[in-house]
């Protein structure tokens, strides 16, 4: 049973969007049967210069100031954090959300990870778009025809905006690494490979920004940038990243 709870979000200059993703997480986390007190946000503002700590402060969130200008060391550090906020010695009670500070967690988010995780050891959900208006005319749909959600029950993707983990075996493959992109893929493949359980509902999808100006190179952002945007045939499949 899980007893301790952390989202992780990292977040590079990211004021503008931040608020909003707080306010989803904090709806999701208040949807969960986890108490509060054993419950935490942390936001890791990595090379920030606005006033990405600020808003989260505003939210109730703990902080972290960075300077990894990296996506994958920042999540690293807030996980590594929030495992400190939690403070139980049994890994295995715990859990670790983590999210992008472009994105909208659904209220069931955390309950239904949570239900996953009484039989698997991570979730991996998938993602949506909720506005095209920023991109070229016709992105939507050419992301629709190459984005498959299902694949006999299952689903290809691996998102860093939409990820769950029991705390031990994140703690046992080494956690994120520290890569500038696809440090959520490396884990999960390192999970598997250790042979954790992995599970990829279909049902559990986040909503997340078309952004022209994605902070990754090489993750999803960039994705859409280079292909979906570019009014070129789109590329056959998607990244896992």
């Amino acid at each position: 049973m899980i007893r301790g709870l952390a989202v992780v979000v990292p977040a590079h200059q990211e004021e503008l969007l931040l608020g909003d993703c707080l306010r989803s997480v904090g709806a999701a986390l208040d949807a969960s049967d986890v108490p509060l007190r054993e419950r935490h946000v942390v936001v890791v503002a990595d090379a920030c210069t606005d006033r990405t700590a600020s808003v989260a402060r505003a939210a109730g969130a703990h902080v972290v100031a960075a300077d990894h200008r990296n996506v994958g060391a920042a999540r690293r550090t807030g996980a590594g954090h929030a495992l400190r906020l939690v403070g139980r010695t049994d890994l295995d009670a715990v859990w670790l959300a983590v999210t992008d500070a472009d994105t909208l967690v659904p209220r069931h988010w955390i309950a239904e990870q949570l239900r996953h995780a009484r039989d698997c050891d991570a979730v991996v959900g998938t993602v949506a778009v909720r506005d095209w208006s920023s991109r070229e005319p016709g992105s939507g749909q050419r992301f629709e025809r190459v984005y498959p959600r299902d694949r006999g029950g299952t689903h290809p993707h691996v998102h860093g905006a939409n990820l769950g983990v029991r705390a031990s075996a994140y703690s046992d493959v080494g956690g994120f690494p520290p890569l500038p992109c696809s440090e959520d893929l490396a884990l999960v493949t390192a999970l598997e490979a250790a042979g954790y359980r992995v599970r990829r509902p279909l049902d559990l999808a986040v909503t997340t920004s078309a952004r022209p100006d994605p902070r990754a190179r090489g993750g999803f952002g960039d994705y859409l940038t280079r292909t979906l945007g570019a009014g070129g045939r789109p590329r056959p499949t998607l990244p896992r990243a």
